[in-house]
């Protein structure tokens, strides 16, 4: 596992879709900066798929802080964290979401402002163009209880951090970052515990 770089490349530790050197990253991005862990490859691959489908939330805290050792700048200064959301019915089916248990150990505040409004598919399987396609419009503030704040008054004007477990071409985060982005947010930011390569 790599340590956390730049965020102008895709090497370990740092991707982002405005890379100059990587075709699949020449897009432009609303996520300011991010980082990951290292490549969805071996052992993080396995600690990964144990913690999301052999059920094991132990893994969770154990890779929170890897992600806050590899991910110490884009932790600097930000008001709260907020985590990659699941559809319902496939929460229910994981009885987790594990990108919103990866949030609650990075030890800041876990802000379940985003809900998946309609189920998507798996982007590891999908291509880039595809992957676009799967999230666009997906993804929508969660409502509130009349008595609380409402989330684009509570995000208006903050550094959020978007926090998921595996990052392909960083569709989804920038699906996210739209929507925070839309609701006022200062800068988004993301921190993965990994990344597809290729």
């Amino acid at each position: 596992m790599a340590p956390g770089a730049t965020t102008t490349s895709c090497s370990p530790g740092g991707f982002s879709p405005r890379a100059p050197d990587c075709p699949r990253c020449r897009r432009p991005s609303l996520v300011a900066s991010s980082r990951t862990v290292g490549d969805y490859a071996g052992t993080l691959r396995s600690i990964i798929h144990l913690l999301k489908y052999g059920k094991r939330r132990s893994l969770a805290l154990p890779l929170a802080r890897l992600m806050r050792i590899h991910g110490a700048d884009v932790l600097a200064d930000i008001d709260a964290v907020v985590p990659v959301p699941l559809h319902w019915t496939r929460r229910w089916r994981r009885g987790f979401n594990q990108a919103a248990l990866l949030a609650e150990g990075l030890d800041l505040p876990a802000w379940p402002a985003l809900v998946r409004t309609r189920p998507t598919s798996s982007q590891v399987r999908l291509p880039a163009t595809a992957r676009r396609r799967n999230v666009r419009g997906a993804f929508a503030l969660a409502r509130r209880r009349p008595w609380q704040i409402p989330w684009r008054l509570a995000i208006e004007g903050k550094i959020v951090l978007l926090v998921d477990d595996v990052a392909t071409t960083g569709a989804t985060l920038n699906a996210c970052a739209a929507v925070l982005r839309s609701a006022g947010a200062r800068e988004v930011r993301a921190l993965t515990a990994a990344r597809v390569v290729g």
